[in-house]
């Protein structure tokens, strides 16, 4: 028999590093960041919506006021005294210390009303009119024709540098 050649021993093999673990890692890491990006984008979108809802809520709400404003005076309304007041008046002479006229009541709500609107809505302003064609107007022009049978409560803020108007129709 013969013997046996020696069997070399096994050679270790030399390990390479390739980086595959490490594109896997930055592959993972790019994926979430997007993913992260994506969910800031979505939760800054829902923000600005639920503002634009605030106010536009608050400015409901103050329509409302007057609305109820009017329904209080009912003579004021009937006199014709809350259609198209001019510029908000400071009335000291009428209120909760003296009576007053409806008309003088009227001018008391408007002013009122339109310190409310530049208080709590960011350039806060607002008119009532009797209006055919409601939904138009801006805060520098109400665009108040004088015609129709509704009284119009127009309300005006600007947000993000946009003027918005809420118009409720009121019937006198």
């Amino acid at each position: 028999m013969m013997p046996r050649p020696p069997v070399p021993a096994a050679r270790p093999r030399r390990f390479r590093p390739r980086g595959i673990a490490l594109m896997e890692a930055m592959i993972a890491i790019l994926l979430l960041s997007i993913g992260a990006l994506g969910y800031a984008a979505l939760q800054m979108k829902g923000l600005s919506a639920s503002s634009s809802a605030m106010w536009r809520s608050k400015a409901s709400h103050l329509a409302y006021e007057m609305a109820d404003r009017m329904r209080a005076n009912r003579a004021g309304v009937v006199a014709g005294a809350y259609n198209a007041l001019g510029a908000p008046e400071t009335v000291t002479d009428c209120g909760a210390a003296a009576d007053c006229s409806p008309v003088r009541m009227a001018v008391l709500d408007h002013g009122q009303w339109n310190a409310s609107l530049a208080n709590e809505l960011p350039g806060g302003s607002g008119v009532v009119c009797r209006d055919a064609t409601p939904d138009d107007g801006s805060a520098e022009g109400s665009a108040c024709d004088g015609g129709g049978t509704m009284l119009a409560v127009k309300v005006f803020w600007t947000e993000r540098g946009v003027t918005s108007r809420l118009v409720l129709a009121v019937r006198p």
